[in-house]
């Protein structure tokens, strides 16, 4: 019994991690951002760690995909998503908290 939860519990994760990374796909986040390099906008690696340890990074990393930002990774302000879903948003935050 403890198998098969163990399997279905990897398998929603594993699908749930499938899903974000094809919003960000989605969304075209992919154009300012990659995985573990900086381009315009900085890697989700550095996200990650940089608000890792903060237990509401998602619902603020959320609210900046919605809204923009600027400042806080340089002079190129990330612009404003509005089209993005709340859940979408806080999907694909929690999504980039996970990148290692």
């Amino acid at each position: 019994m403890r198998s098969v939860v163990l399997v279905v519990s990897m398998l929603a994760l594993t699908g749930a991690a499938h899903a974000s990374a094809d919003l960000v796909k989605k969304y075209n986040c992919v154009a300012c951002h990659a995985e573990a390099r900086k381009m315009v906008g900085p890697a989700y690696k550095d996200v990650a760690s940089k608000y890792g340890a903060d237990g509401g990074a998602a619902e603020k990393l959320a609210k900046k995909i919605k809204a923009g930002g600027a400042g806080v990774w340089g002079p190129i302000p990330m612009p404003a998503h509005p089209q993005v879903s709340d859940a979408d948003a806080l999907t694909m935050a929690k999504y980039i908290l996970t990148v290692k």
